[in-house]
């Protein structure tokens, strides 16, 4: 039985999935001050500092700020500001705004990023068997707008529709965000949707609990991989793999 015959549509997570970080937080905090005149904050100060603010605007103001109608841009000033501060930096408001417009420009472009070499084949491979692809991320409106365009990644060539948590106000684990794909994939069933994607917790587990079929990717040879395979989940190391246990005898409807 061929795939198209098995499944309906295939859902794609996009960080670790299509795409990845490129260098790293310090080098584009560091850019952004010296595009003012100052010296390169500490690199291990500013990632420690951005993953404490980032997780407390997170908790506060889940999915960038929906349920509480703050402006992308406000979650993120917010949320630069409080990195710098926990650094150990605390720049004069004329200052920080600069430094933050460069940041926030920077990670509003595709200039962070790089796209995983088989992610733009595999997606036009799927869809060329008929299949509808969608896009599950815990992401703001830019990567649905600006990065995965910029990065190749186009809507109606490579995927048919995305649920951003940013837009829809939910996000991974929430079972919720899996089932907002499935009504704009067409309220199809559960059974005849794939979802492939990097983390046990955010993409196999809640897309299996709604009954659709998972497969995790193990791009960066996580020790974690074990412990998924010897949970029963499949993984592939990469998407060329995916496309190979799809069209294979492991892939059981």
């Amino acid at each position: 039985m061929s795939i198209s015959a098995r499944l309906r549509c295939i859902t794609v997570d996009v960080t670790g999935t299509l795409i990845a970080y490129k260098g790293e937080l310090g080098d584009y905090y560091c850019m952004a001050a010296k595009s003012v005149g100052l010296p390169c904050p500490d690199y291990k100060s500013v990632h420690e500092g951005f993953k404490l603010a980032y997780k407390d605007m997170a908790k506060k103001y889940p999915c960038f700020g929906h349920a509480a109608k703050m402006p992308n841009i406000v979650w993120w000033k917010t949320c630069v500001r409080d990195s710098f501060r926990r650094a150990g930096y605390d720049y004069d408001e004329e200052t920080f705004e600069k430094v933050f417009k460069r940041i926030y420009s920077s990670f509003g472009s595709s200039a962070p990023y790089t796209i995983f070499p088989d992610s733009q084949p595999f997606l036009r491979w799927v869809r060329k068997k008929g299949l509808t692809v969608g896009i599950v991320s815990n992401a703001e409106y830019r990567y649905k707008d600006v990065i995965l365009p910029a990065l190749g990644l186009n809507q109606g060539s490579e995927w048919d529709f995305g649920v951003f948590s940013g837009l829809e106000g939910v996000e991974k684990p929430d079972p919720r965000i899996y089932e907002l794909a499935l009504e704009k994939a067409g309220n199809i069933a559960p059974e005849q949707v794939l979802h492939i994607g990097d983390s046990i917790r955010k993409d196999y587990m809640p897309a299996k609990s709604l009954g659709m079929h998972a497969l995790l990717l193990d791009r960066f040879k996580t020790p974690d991989a074990e412990e998924w395979r010897k949970s029963g989940a499949a993984v592939v190391p990469d998407l060329v793999a995916a496309q190979e246990w799809l069209s294979s005898e492991k892939f059981i409807y």
